[in-house]
């Protein structure tokens, strides 16, 4: 991968409002005839220049796996943890029609209009879920995110499905909500 791509790649968050593996998600869920129909697309339903169409949609060709690939390669190791994230998957289903899925390398991240919830399998027997919340007063369990991840306000620790409670239910339908 050339300089100018890399640098394309990197500014893309900044100039389109998403990353490069979140623009392939969108991407993905949709059928195009021919090349310049998926540029068209990006330029006219998300507002996308010419060149980072264009690029996105030519990168978008190249490798058709990588996205599940990457929430494969994150629990490969920790398979204990993947009834988990499904279950949080499920339930963040229910809350509406317009959430997006953006797996990453180590994280999955949930975004309506932003980014409210990511989910990351953060050591072998523990996953962290991260939200935007902010203003929310800590807990026990809502914890202050601390350096977590800077795109989310608070961590809650998960190392079972049965620790999903209603509570946190409640806090996910929260940050969802702010959200859009």
């Amino acid at each position: 991968m050339n300089d100018a791509l890399k640098t394309m790649i990197g500014n893309m968050p900044e100039k389109t409002g998403k990353s490069l593996e979140e623009w392939l998600v969108i991407l993905k869920k949709e059928t195009f005839a021919k090349h310049s129909e998926a540029v068209n697309f990006l330029k006219k339903e998300h507002g996308v220049t010419h060149g980072f169409a264009n690029t996105i949609v030519h990168l978008s060709k190249e490798d058709k796996t990588e996205t599940v690939d990457l929430v494969t390669a994150q629990y490969e190791k920790k398979q204990d943890l993947k009834p988990i994230y499904e279950a949080l998957k499920s339930y963040i289903k229910t809350l509406g029609n317009d959430v997006e899925f953006a797996p990453k390398k180590a994280y999955v991240s949930v975004r309506r209009k932003k980014q409210f919830a990511i989910i990351q399998p953060s050591t072998k027997t523990r996953l962290d879920l991260g939200l935007n919340l902010k203003g929310k007063e800590a807990t026990d369990v809502l914890e202050n995110s601390g350096s977590f991840n800077a795109m989310c306000s608070h961590r809650i620790r998960l190392t079972s499905t049965e620790d999903i409670s209603e509570d946190i239910k409640n806090w996910i339908k929260e940050a969802y909500e702010a959200a859009g």
